[in-house]
């Protein structure tokens, strides 16, 4: 049995091809082997989000899932959300808000917040701050990213074919 494998998915849209050992995670394959380093390695532990990316329209912290667990799936990662409109509007709600400082979780917090904006595109404070529990920021106390987040929502409209391969809407904050 090989500890190297061949697997097959969509990334941000594009379908690729990867060899990967069997103890890799999805993290160190999106940056290590693809070359995406907009995903960024926090804690390795599932517990900062700074490695969120979306498989199957779902939020997962990519440092968690093996990436042989990517065979088949559909993955978005930060540097995929450059054509959505969802993102552009929090890209612009982010810095106008003053709720990029050092960046470091800004691209986590760009996935799920993306992703929140998918599922219920118009949603209030509470419902923000909820989506965003799982990503931890050290510098702007989370207020402005909260803020940021239903500022951009303000301008979106209905549920997108982000919401899952099935279509369903997921509550915030699941998958995580």
């Amino acid at each position: 049995m090989s500890l190297m494998h061949e697997i097959e998915f969509t990334l941000n849209g594009v379908q690729r091809g990867a060899t990967v050992g069997v103890e890799m995670s999805a993290l160190q394959m999106l940056r290590d082997v693809v070359g995406l380093t907009g995903t960024k390695y926090g804690c390795g532990e599932g517990e900062c989000g700074a490695c969120t990316i979306l498989v199957d329209g779902r939020s997962v912290n990519a440092c968690l899932l093996f990436a042989l667990d990517c065979d088949g799936r559909e993955i978005t990662t930060v540097e995929g959300l450059a054509v959505d409109p969802r993102a552009q509007a929090l890209q612009k709600a982010f810095v106008a808000h003053g709720a990029v400082q050092c960046g470091f979780c800004t691209p986590g917090m760009m996935v799920q917040a993306t992703h929140l904006l998918a599922t219920h595109p118009q949603p209030d404070a509470a419902t923000a701050q909820r989506a965003i529990e799982g990503n931890l920021c050290r510098c702007t106390g989370y207020q402005k990213i909260v803020e940021a987040i239903v500022d951009a929502g303000a301008g979106c409209e209905g549920p997108s074919d982000a919401a899952g391969p099935s279509g369903q809407s997921l509550p915030t904050g699941e998958a995580r």
